[in-house]
């Protein structure tokens, strides 16, 4: 039996201000599930449901336009990528859909029912009520903001779907607070959908303490999926083995590709073949509405392998949710590996969502010259400093360093003699910098080294790692000094610590297996995190 009273808010966080309504686009996230969500911004009549307890509620119609609402509906709509179930603004889905089987989220800048103090409200577990108690989300008490807008749709959908608030408490179980904010910044920025995410940018659902409790877990997956809604995840999109990987075939030297990564553990292979050698170039990109990766629910990782299943490399950038893949391959048999990951704010738990996948090959009919191409950095005070190792049988007749702040789209940095091997300077502003080479031979090639970063925030250094993908025992760290170090794996348990010196650092490190890694740097009185993987 629904009680009346479960009802959960979600703050609100701004002032508000008013712009003209505009005509809603029909929009479909998955038009062939039959579980249904509808964003409705058109305006609603509430009556003869559990919130009409003072009489009939008129709700006007959000001072949107078109282009901010299908931002809205396309951040939600990532949100629940991972599910069978069709977010809309299509009043028609709704009505079709099976009566115990959806949920109506009216946005609207009318809250004076309700009150000013919440950003939106709906009863939990009322999704599968078939009496049609909508949600509501407070536009106006939001400013109108897409970002917060989406948010509080999202968190309050779920509560429909059964979720409470994901809290934070402390270590003696007392409540710090209802709504768990998540923590970090930059575009790997944590929060839970469930907690507040109006401050990061990478919100996600959770398995953490609910608002009942230190001790009681709320897996926000498994109770959207459960049977008490009716739906689960979507069918998987590509295999999860090498033989079952997707093959994919070059068309004018490239091809695309696109999937979902929809359960924890979700793995996409995808296999190409090269004809001839040359330089592969691969963007891996998750969802997004804008730059930084805005509105991503996907960490992503990728992992390239040849033919006879061997790992070559791994890809995961640190600091963005995107990966790119800048290599020389020979001719032959490839496989990728595409899963969400974890990073150094977010669990693992959640990373899901839908990626696309670019590829480019420049070949080559002759055997590659190029032996070692190696890029390497530090902060020293407020200057970056970088070097590169170059072994090739071929002269260099072009050498340019490029600079990027998000790991799409590099500058020209500084053009090169040939026979440098090292170059300083100081950024105009403080900040993640990433950093590769462009190197040109004499037989026409070009080459991109590693992509390194130096992240310099105006008032502190700290120690890098040279590459966050380990192999060997060696692992190198650049550091502007004397540091602590500690190398847990990812369950914290202590595999090695000890004390870096100023510059190049080869930490040799025998006993780890495969897997991913926490390393730990402290002056002590700071403390700086990152995070590995060794294949």
């Amino acid at each position: 039996m629904k009680k009346f009273l479960r009802f959960c808010v979600l703050a609100c966080c701004c002032t508000y201000t008013f712009i003209a309504a505009a005509q809603v686009p029909v929009l479909n996230s998955y038009p062939s599930a039959r579980a249904v969500i509808l964003l409705d911004f058109d305006g609603h009549n509430v009556e003869g449901t559990s919130w009409n307890y003072n009489g009939p509620i008129n709700c006007a119609a959000a001072t949107l336009d078109a282009a901010q609402i299908t931002e809205i509906v396309n951040r939600v709509a990532e949100d629940y990528r991972p599910f069978n179930i069709n977010i809309t603004t299509d009043p028609a889905r709704y009505t079709a859909a099976p009566q115990l089987q959806r949920m109506r989220v009216i946005i609207t800048p009318t809250h004076q029912w309700y009150g000013s103090s919440a950003g939106g409200v709906g009863f939990v577990g009322s999704f599968s009520w078939g009496d049609d108690s909508p949600a509501f989300v407070f536009s106006a008490l939001l400013n109108n903001n897409v970002k917060n807008i989406a948010e509080a749709i999202s968190h309050e959908a779920g509560h429909t779907l059964g979720l409470y608030h994901q809290s934070q408490y402390d270590g003696n179980c007392n409540k710090v607070t209802d709504y768990n904010a998540g923590v970090g910044d930059g575009e790997i920025g944590w929060a839970p959908i469930m907690g507040v995410g109006y401050y990061r940018n990478f919100t996600l659902w959770h398995n953490g303490a609910n608002s009942h409790g230190c001790t009681n877990y709320q897996s926000d997956l498994a109770i959207i999926t459960s049977s008490a809604n009716g739906f689960g995840y979507r069918v998987d999109d590509h295999g999860g083995t090498f033989t079952a990987a997707t093959v994919t075939n070059f068309n004018a030297g490239q091809f695309k590709i696109n999937g979902v990564i929809e359960r924890t553990g979700d793995q996409d292979y995808i296999r190409f073949t090269l004809p001839v050698g040359g330089n592969f170039k691969l963007d891996a990109v998750p969802y997004n509405v804008g730059s930084g990766n805005a509105g991503s629910d996907l960490d992503m990782q990728v992992t390239l392998y040849g033919g006879s299943q061997q790992v070559l490399d791994v890809y995961n950038p640190g600091a963005l949710l995107n990966s790119l893949v800048d290599t020389t391959l020979n001719a032959g048999t490839y496989y990728l590996k595409v899963e969400g990951r974890g990073n150094q704010y977010a669990p693992a738990y959640a990373s899901l969502g839908s990626y696309a996948l670019e590829a480019r090959i420049a070949t080559s009919g002759n055997p590659l010259p190029l032996r070692t191409l190696e890029l390497s950095g530090t902060l020293r005070g407020d200057r970056h400093q970088l070097n590169w190792i170059i072994d090739a049988d071929e002269a260099i007749t072009n050498l340019v360093l490029e600079a990027s702040s998000d790991g799409r789209s590099f500058q020209t940095l500084a053009n090169l003699a040939t026979g440098d091997r090292s170059y300083g300077y100081r950024p105009p502003v403080a900040g993640t910098v990433l950093y590769r080479l462009n190197v040109t031979f004499d037989n026409g090639r070009q080459y991109y080294s590693n992509v390194i970063s130096i992240r310099q925030d105006g008032s502190e250094a700290a120690p890098k790692l040279v590459s966050n993908t380990w192999t060997g025992d060696a692992l190198k760290v650049n550091s502007p000094g004397r540091y602590d170090y500690q190398l847990l794996d990812y369950s914290g348990r202590l595999v090695a610590r000890g004390q870096l010196t100023n510059g190049l650092n080869t930490l040799n490190i025998h006993t780890a297996t495969s897997g991913l890694y926490i390393i730990r740097f402290t002056d002590g009185t700071n403390q700086w995190t990152d995070k590995l993987l060794k294949p």
